[in-house]
């Protein structure tokens, strides 16, 4: 196996994710892992995370300094690459940041970089960087502002990446880590992604035993694979029940109860709470207590559900979620070096809850779940949704959410969609959105002063929400989308369209 120590990167599990489609296994372990922990996996290769600390730092992570004697190939990626350069050479921290894309020029191939162009796109994240090349390495690549982007040394077979290679928009990146993976490391080729559902089918009928499930259902693809899954492992001990939140999109609960009849699940219910969230979100302006406030009061609406069907079914015990890896990964759940980015309803639970939580997607992104979903026969468009999250409009809505913000931008919305798919561009991006902001513009209709909000617009590439670039949309959707949401929904003066890549940027607002 190949053996990842997990330093807190945002993409940690995302190179997990990229030596395993090569048919390799691969296991993370945490970053200060023993050397006899990583021994025992006997690996046939190393690679070292990114991650948000500086190795300047004083409690900066550090990898037992024995792997370094083991005599099997380590590649380091991001602050991995930073590490290396400590122990054998020098790093800058002269915070010379870069952000997303940039174009390495490869001064040598090397081994790790057979196959590649002189020159590439790679997609970077960093601040410090190695200033001083260490001895005995051979530089392989440089961008403009950074000297030493690629290195190794045959001798101790190292091998270090300033850039992120696991991520989709380093385009020669499944190329790299195949080289290191394949070529270097001379990984056996075992790994197989056929047999998952009947995995996670099993491992929640072990869990769940005798007792009952009550699901959250969105209609979204995560939680329809997971109740899904849920369902073939219990049967009719399943009961999904859709929350009306008021923070869906426009004509969203119609479309959920259709999906779901289609399913032919025996418990399915829709249940309307808008009055409670909205309620607990008044004057409430910051993201991180929104995204909490609606986790909480999701729950606390499913435990008063579970003690209404307890006379019926009084084995009610756990609750049934669909969490992929990028919500955990960015609420910081899978090392404790990582940085919170934002705090997912669905993983930032109440410290006292009266259900168990069952998660059978936990470890999976989304294209995982939608190629998992397509094994299970759930309908293409169930499964080609775009991504919706949970807490809903209210992330969209920076500021205070109100009833009429909400009916604006879920009007807004509806539009950009509705030409999306017009134009046929739906499914050519990964997510679309609109969003609207807590400011308001003069505009001038009918000869008359107008002042009214913000629309922005949001639609981005991507695989697996871990990075993402802005979409290039045609300029004749973008201006049919501008004009019909100024001239059909009331309150908007103007319409933007964000350009931003993430990082840095998330793909959501809030």
């Amino acid at each position: 196996m190949i053996v990842i120590l997990n330093f807190g990167g945002q993409t940690c599990h995302l190179i997990a994710k990229r030596v395993r489609s090569f048919g390799v296994y691969a296991e993370i372990l945490p970053s200060d892992a023993a050397l006899e922990k990583i021994t025992e996996k006997k690996p046939c290769g190393i690679i070292m995370s990114g991650g948000p600390s500086s190795v300047y730092l004083p409690d900066a992570p550090l990898p037992d300094d024995g792997i370094f004697g083991l005599d099997i190939p380590i590649l380091g990626i991001c602050y991995g690459h930073q590490l290396i350069g400590k122990r054998f050479g020098k790093v800058a921290n002269k915070q010379t940041k870069e952000f997303g894309k940039k174009l390495i020029t490869i001064t040598r191939k090397g081994r790790l970089f057979k196959g590649l162009n002189p020159k590439e796109q790679v997609w970077m994240s960093h601040g410090d960087q190695i200033f001083e090349m260490p001895e005995d390495f051979d530089v392989l690549a440089k961008t403009d502002t950074c000297p030493y982007a690629a290195m190794e040394n045959n001798k101790l077979s190292l091998f270090g990446v300033q850039f992120h290679p696991e991520v989709i928009h380093t385009q020669k990146g499944n190329r790299i880590l195949q080289n290191f993976v394949l070529d270097i490391c001379k990984a056996p080729r075992e790994f197989t992604f056929e047999g998952m559902a009947e995995k996670l089918i099993a491992e929640v009928k072990a869990s769940v035993g005798s007792d009952a499930v009550l699901m959250g259902v969105s209609g979204g693809v995560d939680s329809t694979v997971a109740a899904t899954i849920i369902h073939k492992a219990i049967g009719d001990r399943l009961f999904c029940v859709y929350i009306d939140t008021g923070l869906m999109r426009k004509d969203e609960s119609l479309e959920i109860g259709s999906f779901f009849e289609q399913l032919s699940f025996r418990h399915f219910s829709i249940f309307d709470a808008s009055n409670d969230f909205l309620r607990k979100l008044r004057g409430i302006l910051d993201p991180e207590e929104k995204r909490k406030i609606i986790g909480h009061t999701y729950i606390r609406v499913f435990e008063k559900l579970a003690k209404k069907l307890e006379k019926e079914h009084p084995n009610i015990r756990f609750l049934g979620q669909g969490t992929i890896y990028p919500d955990r990964i960015e609420s910081a759940q899978p090392s404790k070096y990582a940085s919170k980015i934002k705090s997912h309803h669905n993983v930032t639970l109440p410290e006292k809850m009266k259900l168990r939580v069952i998660e059978p997607l936990k470890d999976l992104y989304k294209d995982d779940v939608r190629r998992l979903g397509r094994q299970l026969g759930i309908p293409e468009m169930l499964i080609g949704r775009h991504p919706f999250p949970g807490p809903g409009l209210a992330i969209r809505i920076l500021g205070e959410v109100t009833k009429e913000r909400l009916d604006i931008l879920k009007s807004a919305d509806a539009i950009f969609i509705e030409e999306l798919r017009r134009f046929r561009h739906y499914h050519k991006v990964w997510q679309a959105l609109a969003a609207l902001l807590p400011v308001r513009a003069v505009g001038v209709m009918g000869d008359a002063r107008t002042y009214g909000y913000i629309i922005t617009l949001r639609a981005v590439t991507s695989v697996d929400a871990m990075t993402a670039d802005w979409a290039r949309l045609p300029p004749e959707l973008l201006e049919q989308v501008s004009s019909r949401i100024t001239n059909e929904v009331k309150g908007v003066t103007r319409v933007l369209y964000d350009v931003t890549q993430k990082p840095p940027a998330t793909i959501e607002y809030e």
